[in-house]
């Protein structure tokens, strides 16, 4: 049975924080204060399931292990092995998140046995006074920020801005951050779930229980370095704009008018996140109809791909690779 584009079924997840925004990018929400959409994951206990195709129902680990490279891609799969090395999201914050910030993977590797977690988020809706946290104010170090949480006045040292729709903000492991009320974004991520929380607002969950927060583990991962400008800055009006080039991940943003090739991958998967518009994907095994707010995983071992805008608006993508 040969491969082709994979698309997924979402796995949604009820958030403290959440809102119901997210159906505005086609998800079929039913409950309360769903603050995330996972579209493409493999963390245990949340892996992901095809959608379409031959291979419908079967999960994203047994097609890595059946696969392995005509999948991931040669070089990806041998850095990684069988482990795939991204986990993709939709957030949307109906109130702030806890303050946070994550390991990198030499940490996450000694303490969790797992990935570390850098990330970029892809604004896709930001209220006008919505704020993000992204790192600390100046001179700050460890001893100050512990000192300011044991007064209660950790919010007093962290750097906070303001978001508009289509910025982009890496955040590599070690930087403190958070979402702020009224922001939806498109999340890109290292396999990883840990996350070490930092401050919540005093928060309780739904069962009236405070969540934990792990400041000792927050203190010794955390880059005390002032960022003055946390932004990605590129021309939003370009069709073809690269956003972040890491080890970790590229991501270049795409405005697709009639069409858009993508050539024999070899190396590495592609992934495709439909931001605007509708369109149709062609393969060697078809096509496909995508839409606002899906996400296809391409195969490395895909000859060519051809998207193509279908309506009177184009199509507006986010395409990632290693």
């Amino acid at each position: 049975m040969s491969l082709y584009p994979l698309l997924f079924q979402p796995s949604y997840h009820y958030r403290i924080w959440g809102g119901n925004k997210l159906t505005a990018f086609g998800k079929k929400i039913t409950e309360e204060n769903i603050g995330e959409s996972w579209e493409i994951s493999t963390v245990p206990g949340f892996v992901s399931k095809i959608a379409n195709g031959a291979h419908k129902g079967r999960n994203l680990n047994d097609l890595i292990t059946e696969y392995k490279e005509k999948l991931l891609g040669t070089e990806v799969y041998k850095k990684f092995g069988l482990d795939f090395p991204l986990l993709i999201k939709f957030l949307d914050a109906d109130a702030p998140l806890s303050v946070q910030v994550h390991p990198d993977d030499a940490y996450a590797k000694k303490y969790h046995n797992s990935f570390g977690k850098t990330e970029m988020w892809y604004v896709l809706e930001s209220d006008p006074e919505s704020e993000i946290i992204v790192g600390f104010e100046p001179d700050v170090n460890k001893e100050i920020f512990l000192q300011k949480e044991k007064e209660g006045e950790i919010e007093s040292v962290l750097r906070k801005i303001h978001p508009q729709k289509g910025d982009v903000v890496y955040i590599p492991a070690g930087r403190v951050h958070a979402l702020g009320k009224g922001i939806m974004v498109a999340e890109i991520q290292q396999t990883s779930d840990i996350t070490y929380r930092i401050y919540d607002y005093n928060r309780v969950d739904k069962d009236g229980k405070k969540r934990e927060l792990h400041l000792q583990q927050a203190a010794d991962v955390s880059d005390f370095s002032y960022i003055k400008d946390p932004f990605i800055h590129y021309n939003k009006t370009s069709d073809n704009e690269l956003l972040v080039q890491s080890p970790y991940f590229t991501t270049s943003k795409k405005i697709i008018h009639e069409l858009l090739k993508i050539e024999k991958l070899t190396n590495t998967f592609k992934i495709i996140i439909i931001l605007e518009g509708k369109g149709v994907l062609e393969s060697e095994s078809g096509q496909i109809e995508i839409n606002k707010g899906q996400t296809v995983l391409l195969p490395a071992s895909l000859d060519e791909v051809t998207i193509k805008s279908l309506i009177n608006q184009p199509l507006t993508l986010l395409e990632v690779h290693i």
